[in-house]
């Protein structure tokens, strides 16, 4: 009896394997294209990626910098929109696209794969190196965003420095809480779910917690039809996935970077993000902001965000507007309600 119940697990499990998007060979080179709703980005095999620009208007001049920006987890590309409006009258050209899986792509709600979304990056980096040859470009990445970032930077087999053209990097509320910060049983109940009802759609609320303190905001991503809000169980599993990559491959990052986070983070743990914080090499700066939520570039303090993001992209080494600049072995060492300790050494 113990044998059979065995064999009919293995098939149980076998035959509920998480879900993921076929990976498609490989037709055309990528290229922007204009389309009647806009731009869009048109990837290796085909996929068909919403982009949005926000330009620098009214001036014939090339823009001071160009900033690529990667949204977060259940998010779309729009979750840029009242930074790139900010950045834009103050001479940058913001530009963000859809990631697989999300906002208005095929397969919406179902995981793509670390390597698809990585390679999309790279992608539209080089298209964006093409368009804007002379100008500065950076990264932002903002929760998953961030981490696609980390491990397309921190890939070995890339090219040392980062991909060519790119200045620089700024990781908003970074998702590195990888599995190994998960207590053993939380990690072990992620494999179990994700492989034994991996379509199983819980939507957080039981979980209470806030991402930002901009409630009309979130109100407005609520009747937001493109915003996910039941999760495929399976898609969580791959975040963390990705997650254990990023963190794995951040100390490989080369490039300048700017890590920022909310005091009043309440998705990513403070933990994560300080032994993160600590793992980075090179010139990394970093900025705690006390009032802060997940949602950074969104929260009602915003603007003081997006300023210290442009100021580090135009001056890298000069003080942050804000002055919340904090050493990132120690970074919750002061001015939060919790300490989370330093490096140790």
């Amino acid at each position: 009896m113990t044998k059979r119940w065995v064999a009919f697990l293995i098939v149980l499990v076998a035959g509920c394997a998480p879900l993921v998007q076929d990976v498609r060979p490989s037709i055309q080179e990528p290229a922007f294209q204009s389309q009647a709703s806009g731009e869009t980005f048109a990837a290796a095999d085909g996929r068909i990626l919403p982009l949005r620009v926000w330009p620098v208007a009214g001036n014939p001049e090339p823009p001071r910098a160009v900033f690529l920006a990667l949204h977060g987890f259940n998010d779309y590309s729009n979750a840029f929109d009242a930074p790139g409006r900010w950045w834009a009258e103050r001479g940058v050209t913001t530009y963000a696209y859809d990631q697989r899986g999300f906002g208005a792509t095929e397969e919406a709600g179902v995981w793509a794969g670390v390597e698809p979304l990585v390679a999309d990056l790279r992608a539209v980096i080089r298209l964006l190196r093409r368009r804007h040859p002379d100008t500065p470009l950076y990264l932002i990445g903002e929760s998953m965003g961030a981490a696609v970032i980390l491990v397309a930077l921190g890939d070995p087999l890339q090219r040392p420095g980062g991909p060519p053209g790119v200045e620089g990097v700024v990781l908003v509320a970074p998702a590195v809480w990888g599995r190994a910060a998960l207590n053993p049983f939380y990690g072990a109940g992620l494999w179990v779910i994700a492989h034994t009802f991996p379509g199983w759609r819980p939507t957080g609320q039981s979980l209470a917690r806030i991402a930002s303190d901009n409630i009309d905001m979130l109100r407005a991503m609520g009747r937001d039809p493109l915003i996910i809000k039941k999760t495929r169980f399976d898609s969580v599993y791959g975040l963390f996935e990705l997650m254990d990559r990023a963190v794995e491959a951040a100390p490989r990052v080369e490039l300048p970077l700017l890590l920022l986070y909310g005091a009043r983070d309440e998705i990513i743990p403070k933990g994560p993000t300080q032994a993160f914080a600590c793992g980075l090499n090179g010139a990394h700066r970093a900025a705690v902001y006390p009032q802060g939520y997940h949602l950074l570039l969104r929260d009602l303090q915003a603007e003081v965000v997006w300023r210290d993001v442009l100021s580090w992209t135009m001056a890298p080494k000069a003080p942050l507007p804000s002055g919340e600049e904090r050493s990132r072995r120690a970074i919750f060492a002061a001015g939060t309600e919790e300490t989370a300790g330093s490096c140790g050494r």
